[in-house]
């Protein structure tokens, strides 16, 4: 069964850290065969920025 993880760079964390930290899932998930996908969308000022709310639906 394929699991989803979301990932949301943003004011806290920045995109820059959250980049580095999906390469480490993404190079895990194909080592160890995990199953899972990534989804990414950002959340705080760069979601008002974009969709006009801090966490967009």
């Amino acid at each position: 069964m394929s699991k989803q993880i979301l990932v949301l760079p943003g004011d806290g964390i920045g995109p820059e850290i959250m980049a580095e930290a999906v390469k480490v899932l993404e190079l895990a998930n194909d080592r160890f065969q995990l199953g899972f996908e990534l989804a990414e969308d950002v959340i705080g000022g760069a979601a008002i920025d974009k969709h006009g709310v801090p966490l967009a639906d």
